[in-house]
């Protein structure tokens, strides 16, 4: 339990990196990748910011998530928790600038990029779980039997349609977005020689189970003597 307790620290500048290179995606107003472009209109929709939209549809989607069975991790429940509420401090406070110029805007598009790949790296290596929607897709390549590729892209379609026609911003930089941010992954694990299929996970109800084992009262308890 103490060495998980170290991981969180991790899982918090995980977050807050993600956040952060969300916000300059968003400030970058080139476009959202998919999900952005859902929950941008979410927010829209709902009159809420669009950190509490983000923590909305990530409960959502670990509720899902739980009814289909997958195991959820402490770093799931505090993506849902930090990551949202970090946008909007960020947001808050104008921590990103936002740029008239078009090629800086497009910079600080890629480099926000690159800070979601390595908040990735941060929150993954902890070991305490994944975000939510790789949770449902998981989940759903599982039911369907169909290849995780085809059930990923089905849902970050899904997720731009719908948020297109909540007024969510879709342009140049959703299409980027959607083509090179696997990259971005895929050449910051390496950099950082991370391999994501070594990671072994640990999950909320592997402590519930630690947790009551430790409760329970020792066999072996000398009984009364009988008169």
């Amino acid at each position: 339990m103490k060495n998980i307790l170290l991981k969180f620290p991790r899982l918090l500048i995980g977050y807050f990196l993600y956040a952060l290179g969300i916000v300059m995606t968003i400030n970058a107003q080139q476009g959202l990748d998919p999900w952005g472009v859902f929950h941008q209109g979410l927010s829209f929709k709902m009159n809420i910011t669009f950190g509490i939209a983000v923590n909305i549809v990530g409960a959502v989607i670990v509720i899902l998530d739980f009814i289909f069975g997958e195991r959820i991790g402490w770093g799931t429940i505090g993506n849902v928790i930090f990551i949202g509420t970090f946008i909007d401090l960020i947001t808050s406070i104008r921590l990103v600038p936002v740029f008239d110029n078009t090629i800086l805007s497009f910079l600080m598009m890629f480099i926000g990029m690159f800070t979601i790949s390595l908040a990735a790296y941060f929150y993954l290596s902890a070991q305490l779980g994944a975000g939510p929607r790789d949770g449902l897709m998981i989940a759903l390549t599982k039911r369907t039997n169909k290849p995780v590729g085809l059930v990923r892209g089905s849902l970050e379609v899904t997720a731009l349609i719908i948020g297109y026609f909540l007024g969510g911003s879709v342009g140049w930089g959703t299409l980027i977005m959607s083509l090179v941010l696997g990259l971005f992954f895929q050449t910051t694990f390496k950099i950082l020689h991370f391999d994501v299929k070594q990671v072994e996970h640990r999950y909320v109800d592997q402590d519930i189970a630690f947790l009551i084992q430790k409760l329970k009262p020792k066999n072996g308890t000398t009984n009364s003597k009988s008169d």
